[in-house]
């Protein structure tokens, strides 16, 4: 259901500011035909407010064979997709364009070999550097937007692509490609998308009546919450809430980590159930405990709301997509085909039935389901685009952003273990520049696992290694209720 968020670089500079083309390449653009225009959505992620970029990190036990690296990228479809071989130009008429060129891997492909400063291990150097590019300079605009970085002494290496490029179905997709099965070398790895049950279609003309009214009831009432938002309602302050210039801030990162099997133990003690609705659950839960921790002496209030945003996929087919259809294929192909999801989740003192987290989170999720609100949020985001421009869109994003508390976001990974350029993965991480929020969670799954990437404002939340124990206790509280409640019946 979620897709990736929205993300946002340190640079407060307008986009205008920065020397996209030099003035031989603006003459050189009225004899370029081909130049493809941005479309709306990569006009917003290029917006001082909205100027995004996605940062993945994957390990190895195995020492970093640079040229293997090298020869496996330039040999990708990085030299045949028209976005990820292309620079941004703007034209004459202000318009920006992505124009393709050569790729130069010596200014992509970035390799450190100091190790990072205070890191206690390699995974912790993996999360502080992260960190540090969350709020560090953007990236160049005189070559495509992406940099692969090569920490040699902590064998890992850090993506770095400009959300312009395309969403996280896009960006994993095309990394999916790029890899192999660790039992088959010759084969790719293949991710089986989460499908949600369908109706058998044998229902009577009263129970399709009956759905229809609920498209219409849950989908106005989450549109007015939706604008209410734009507008002027804000959540409650808490000790983790962010807003306007938090994005700016120095950042934290730390991983909290969930056996998929734990996830599917919590999902089977509720019909119905999602691994979406255990992770919200998880959320709720884990943020109850760690304001419980930070606030001891604060009264909050019972059933306080914290909103999180979210991205819902809008591809006709979930999941990982098959590249090669994604480049031929621009209604339903590559880019960014998202919808913007508003998921409140709340406040209760701990200490009672952890599945009643887990109740209220699958409630809320099965509404947002029986509406048109991601729809909507596209096509609002659109309209916004059409008639007051990219500035004012990206305006709307942004104050929906310190509106809300937290972002959040879902990938499926890949089931089973993978190699790229023969270095087998040990994991595999997503997070991204900063945001106005205190919080940002980025969720992938690989190997049995869901990896968690909690970015902080160290400001507001100074120990994002306890939140993320928090989130992690409050997995293992569900499963724990769920082994009681399945025993019981």
């Amino acid at each position: 259901m979620f897709n990736i968020s929205y993300f946002k670089t340190s640079s407060k500079a307008p986009i205008k500011d920065t020397p996209l083309i030099t003035k031989k390449h603006k003459v050189q653009m009225m004899s370029h035909e081909t130049d493809e225009p941005l479309t709306p959505a990569g006009r917003l992620f290029i917006q001082p407010e909205t100027n995004i970029v996605v940062l993945c990190c994957l390990a190895t036990k195995q020492p970093l064979r640079i040229e293997a690296i090298k020869s496996v990228i330039a040999n990708s479809m990085l030299a045949k997709h028209p976005r990820l071989s292309s620079i941004l130009v703007v034209g004459k008429n202000g318009r920006e364009y992505w124009r393709k060129t050569e790729i130069d891997m010596e200014r992509h492909v970035i390799i450190r070999h100091e190790s990072i400063e205070g890191a206690t291990d390699d995974e912790d150097a993996a999360n502080l550097y992260m960190a540090d590019l969350a709020v560090s300079t953007p990236l160049e605009t005189d070559k495509p937007l992406w940099e692969v970085h090569l920490l040699t002494s902590h064998k890992c290496a850090v993506i770095r692509a400009h959300h312009a490029l395309g969403d996280g179905i896009s960006m994993l997709s095309f990394f999916i490609a790029m890899c192999r099965r660790a039992d088959d070398p010759a084969a790719v790895p293949v991710i089986t998308p989460v499908v949600n049950p369908r109706s058998n279609g044998r229902n009577g003309v009263g129970v399709m009546m009956w759905r229809l009214l609920k498209v219409v009831w849950f989908t106005v009432v989450f549109v007015f919450d939706f604008i209410a938002r734009v507008l002027w309602v804000r959540d409650e302050t808490t000790v983790v809430s962010g807003g306007a210039g938090v994005e700016l801030w120095p950042r934290k990162l730390a991983t909290a980590r969930f056996l998929i099997d734990d996830m599917k133990v919590v999902k089977k003690s509720i019909p119905k159930t999602t691994i979406n609705d255990v992770l919200l659950g998880v959320i709720s839960l884990g943020l109850s405990k760690y304001l419980d921790k930070r606030s001891p002496k604060l009264a909050l209030r019972e059933g306080l709301r914290m909103t999180g945003v979210a991205m819902v996929n809008l591809r006709p087919q979930a999941g990982h997509q098959d590249l090669i259809k994604m480049m031929q294929d621009r209604s339903t192909g590559w880019g960014n085909k998202f919808g913007m999801l508003l998921l409140p989740t709340y406040y209760y003192r701990t200490g009672s039935d952890p599945l009643e987290y887990l109740k209220t989170a699958k409630t809320m999720i099965d509404q947002k389901k029986s509406s048109l609100e991601g729809f909507f949020s596209y096509k609002f985001g659109y309209l916004v685009m059409a008639l007051m421009g990219a500035k004012y869109a990206s305006l709307l994003n942004y104050k929906i952003l310190c509106n809300t508390t937290f972002t959040i976001s879902n990938m499926v990974g890949p089931k089973e273990k993978v190699t790229f350029a023969d270095h087998p993965v040990d994991y595999m991480k997503t997070t991204s520049t900063s945001l106005p929020h205190g919080i940002t969670m980025h969720m992938v799954s690989y190997d049995g696992t869901a990896y968690m990437q909690l970015l902080v404002a160290k400001d507001l939340v100074p120990d994002p290694e306890v939140l993320a124990k928090c989130l992690e206790d409050a997995l293992l509280e569900m499963k724990e209720a769920a082994v009681a409640t399945v025993k019981h019946k």
